[in-house]
């Protein structure tokens, strides 16, 4: 369904309810998809979904629970039931949103399936949702087990392949690949210092937090006790954990996305390279070209000449 030139939205049941209000996307009895082509007007705070946010194009950024969360080719975003999301007009030029939001129950119907024995499912399967589902809501990176289900979608909606039927089978392989990661994720935090599970699981949510400040303020100038602060920990504590955890320090995190920023721009803008320096917060053009150099083998300016596409492809 077209909701105006800029978005358009699918459903997974024929007889659900959808409609736009004040730039929000509603919905009832059905779990929706909403392909938004381009920034448009910022739309202001609602409870939101359990929801799945990814991009192409470019970056996208909206707010969720307070906090700005920017969203690139690189990632995709997941918020719960239940917390405050916001959209803002700050958007790379031709970026796409695609948000899949799920209609309350959906999620837990699935994990109930998943982790009720076979024998039971066969006496009753209606059964009562006994566990709410709730996922880390943060920035992920593309893996291998989400992102080529996104991956699908975006190509069945450029295709045209979209379908209810289609849409309902693909809406429950995406909550299982979810339910996938954060099992994953839930091992991992195993590894994290602490006696209790609760104190590493809380370490595990306040590094996730303060990456996901690093990665949603790249333009920044950031150092270490800011970004520290929103952890909630020490400097050097979350120094310790932070290179733990991801097997780089902050400052190599903030660099390395920055030149992966950085080549984006070149690419697919006309900025000039003074521009693209501290569009994605370097201090000087002489530091962003020699980290520039050093980590892709080729200068600013000589990366855009070779690597960039004619402009009739792009």
């Amino acid at each position: 369904m077209d909701l105006g030139s800029e978005i358009a939205a699918y459903v997974d049941r024929p007889t659900s309810h959808l409609f736009l209000e004040e730039g929000i996307v509603r919905f009832e009895g059905t779990n929706v998809v909403v392909h938004s082509r381009t920034g448009g007007e910022a739309y202001r705070e609602h409870i939101g979904p359990l929801s799945v946010t990814f991009a192409a194009g470019g970056r996208r950024v909206c707010m969720v629970d307070g906090r700005r969360m920017a969203v690139d080719e690189d990632s995709y975003l997941v918020s719960n039931l239940g917390q405050h999301v916001s959209g803002t007009p700050d958007y790379d030029a031709n970026a796409e949103s695609f948000l899949i939001g799920f209609w309350p129950g959906f999620a837990e119907d699935i994990l109930r399936t998943l982790v009720t024995p076979e024998d039971r499912l066969l006496d009753n399967v209606k059964l009562t949702r006994f566990q709410p589902v709730e996922f880390f809501p943060q920035l992920y990176r593309h893996d291998e087990y989400v992102s080529p289900v996104l991956e699908q979608l975006r190509c069945a909606i450029y295709c045209g392949g979209i379908t209810r039927g289609w849409l309902e089978e693909w809406n429950h392989l995406l909550l299982q690949r979810l339910l996938k990661v954060h099992r994953k994720i839930t091992k991992d935090i195993e590894d994290l210092p602490g006696a209790r599970p609760s104190t590493r699981a809380e370490y595990f949510l306040r590094l996730s937090r303060a990456r996901d400040f690093m990665e949603s303020h790249l333009e920044s100038l950031l150092d270490l006790k800011q970004i520290s602060a929103e952890a909630w920990l020490s400097p050097h504590h979350f120094l310790r954990l932070f290179k733990q955890v991801y097997k780089e320090t902050p400052h190599q995190y903030l660099t390395r996305r920055r030149i992966e920023r950085a080549q984006r721009l070149l690419l697919r803008t006309d900025m000039p390279v003074t521009d693209v320096c501290f569009a994605v917060g370097f201090e000087s053009v002489g530091s962003f070209s020699w980290l520039f150099r050093k980590r892709v083998g080729l200068s600013p300016d000589q990366y855009r000449k070779e690597s960039r596409p004619p402009r009739f492809l792009r």
